[in-house]
C-alpha cells in the first residue's frame, strides 16, 4: 500500500500532508541514502517550476540531502525534462523535480529521476516510503567533513537551451516563422523563448512573467484557446502551449485548430516510418489516445501499443521492448533518442522540422489523422472516491459498453494526483457518447454528495 508516492510522485496541497517541509526533508534524506556511495561524494540536483511554494521544499530537500553526506546541485526553475537531461549531463546520482506540473498553483510535487535519466522505479519509490516510515535513518547523521553542502548552478538553463537547439536539424533554420509561445507562466519562460528566436523564429510569448500563483492560470497546454485566439489575430504560421513544468505540448495550426498529442504522435510517428526509424513499426500510447490514431497506424504500415494512463508507463514500455517513440494524447511526447522522459519544446521542434521538409502547413499534416468522437469529462469530488465501491456505477458502465460495441470505447478512471474522476466515452455519434458520458458523471457527483 503506498503512503506518499502515486502515478508520478508525490504530489498534494503544498503545506499540508504530505506536501510539507517535514515530509520533504525526510524524501530528501531518503533519496540520499539510496543513491550514497562509499569512497563517492554523490550529487543530486534540484530543480522546480515557478510556484511560490517551491522555495520551502526545496530547502526542505537541500537541508534533508545534505544532512545524509550527499551534495545538491541547484537549478533553480527548469522545466521537468531539463532537470532529466542536466541529471545525466552532470553525471548526477539523482535528479528531483519540485512541480505539480499542470495542476493549479497552491499544489505541488516531488518527482525524481535516476541517475540514468529515467523517473524512479515504483520499487524505489516503495524503498523511500520504507526508510521514512520505519525510522531506519534516525541513526544515521554524518558530522563535521561528512555533512553534504548545496551549490547553484548557474548556466543550467543555457546549457538546456543548447540541448534542444541540437535535437533541431543543423541544415534547417525558423527564420520563415511567426511562432505564439505559451509558457503558462511555468518553467520554461525562461528557455522556450530562446530557444526558438536562436533558432530564427519570430516568437510572439505570452505567459512569461510568472509571480508564484499565476502558473498554469488560464493558460498553458490546459487551455489552447489562448494560443488559437492569439494566432488567428496576429496571423502566426502555429501556436505551442506548454504546461507548468514543460513536459508537455498542445499546438494549435495556422488556422487556430488546436493539434493535440494524438495527432502530433500521427505526424511524428508517419516521418520516424518514412525515415526507417520508428522502431518495430510500432508507437506506444496510452488507453486514453482516440481509436483514429490506431487506424491512422494500419494504414501506415505500423502498430500501437497501449499502457495504462501516465508517462513513465509509456516510457516502461517503450525501454522494456525497445520502442523509441511514444506518448500521450495529453500532450506527453517521448523521443527516446534525444530525452528521457517527455519534453514539449523539443516535440515542438520536430513537428516544425516535418513543416519544413514536407514544406506544408501544419493544418495539412494533422490530416493524417481523422479522430472519432470522443468526449473527455472530469468530476472533481470532495474526496477521493473508489469507482468500485459507487452503487450501479459498474453496472451502467457495462450496459454502455454493450450499447457502443465495437464501435467505440469507454474509459473511466481516478486520477492519480487530484480528487477527479475522468470520464471518456468514444463512438459514432457525438451527441449519444456525450449523453452518456454527462450520465456517468452525475451518478459520480451523487455519490460525492453522500
Amino acid at each position: 500500500m503506498r503512503r506518499l508516492f502515486g502515478t508520478d510522485g508525490v504530489r498534494g496541497v503544498a503545506n499540508t500532508y504530505p506536501m510539507t517541509t517535514e515530509i520533504a526533508m525526510q524524501i530528501g534524506r531518503g533519496i540520499a541514502f539510496l543513491v550514497k556511495e562509499t569512497g563517492h561524494r554523490s550529487r543530486i540536483v534540484i530543480g522546480k517550476d515557478t510556484r511560490v511554494s517551491c522555495y520551502m521544499i526545496e530547502n526542505a530537500l537541500a537541508a534533508g540531502i545534505c544532512s545524509m553526506g550527499v551534495n545538491v546541485l541547484l537549478v533553480g526553475p527548469l522545466p521537468t525534462p531539463g532537470i532529466a537531461f542536466i541529471t545525466t549531463s552532470m553525471r548526477a546520482d539523482a535528479g528531483v523535480v519540485i512541480s505539480a506540473s499542470h495542476n493549479p498553483f497552491q499544489d505541488n510535487g516531488i518527482k525524481i529521476f535516476s541517475r540514468d535519466g529515467f523517473k524512479l522505479p515504483d520499487e524505489q519509490e516503495a524503498d523511500i516510503e520504507d526508510l521514512i516510515f520505519s525510522q531506519k535513518m534516525a541513526a544515521l547523521r554524518p558530522v563535521a567533513d561528512d555533512v553534504g553542502k548545496a551549490v547553484r548552478i548557474d548556466d543550467a538553463r543555457g546549457r538546456y537551451v543548447v540541448f534542444l537547439k541540437h535535437t533541431f536539424p543543423k541544415k534547417y533554420t525558423l527564420d520563415d516563422f511567426h511562432i505564439v509561445l505559451d509558457c503558462a507562466n511555468g518553467a520554461t519562460y525562461g528557455v522556450a523563448p530562446h530557444v526558438f528566436e536562436e533558432l530564427g523564429a519570430k516568437v510572439t510569448a505570452i505567459g512569461v512573467a510568472p509571480d508564484g500563483k499565476n502558473i498554469n492560470h488560464e493558460c498553458g497546454a490546459l487551455y489552447p484557446k489562448l494560443i488559437a485566439e492569439k494566432v488567428r489575430a496576429t496571423g502566426a504560421d502555429l501556436g505551442i502551449a506548454l504546461d507548468g513544468d514543460g513536459d508537455r505540448v498542445i499546438i494549435c495550426d495556422e488556422k487556430g485548430d488546436v493539434v493535440n498529442g494524438d495527432h502530433i504522435m500521427a505526424i511524428c510517428a508517419a516521418d520516424l516510418m518514412s525515415r526507417k526509424k520508428l522502431r518495430k513499426k510500432t508507437l506506444v500510447t496510452t488507453v486514453m489516445s482516440n481509436m483514429g490514431l490506431e487506424v491512422a497506424m494500419q494504414r501506415l504500415g505500423g502498430k500501437m501499443v497501449r499502457t495504462k494512463v501516465g508517462d513513465r508507463y509509456v516510457v516502461e514500455e517503450m525501454r522494456k521492448n525497445k520502442y523509441n517513440f511514444g506518448g500521450e494524447q495529453s500532450g506527453h511526447l517521448i523521443f527516446l533518442e534525444h530525452n528521457t522522459t517527455g519534453d514539449g519544446i523539443l516535440a515542438a521542434l520536430q513537428i516544425l522540422s516535418i513543416m519544413i521538409k514536407q514544406r506544408k502547413p501544419l493544418s495539412e499534416l494533422a490530416s493524417i489523422m481523422e479522430p472519432f468522437p470522443q468526449v473527455l469529462k472530469n468530476v472533481r469530488t470532495s474526496k477521493r472516491l473508489d469507482i468500485d465501491l459507487i452503487p450501479g456505477f459498474r453496472d451502467r458502465i457495462e450496459n454502455i459498453e454493450q450499447e457502443i460495441g465495437t464501435d467505440g470505447r469507454i474509459l473511466v478512471r481516478a486520477s492519480g494526483t487530484e480528487p477527479v474522476i475522468r470520464v471518456m466515452v468514444e463512438g459514432k455519434e457525438y451527441d449519444t457518447i456525450n449523453t452518456m458520458g454527462d450520465e456517468l458523471c452525475e451518478i459520480v457527483r451523487k455519490a460525492d454528495a453522500y
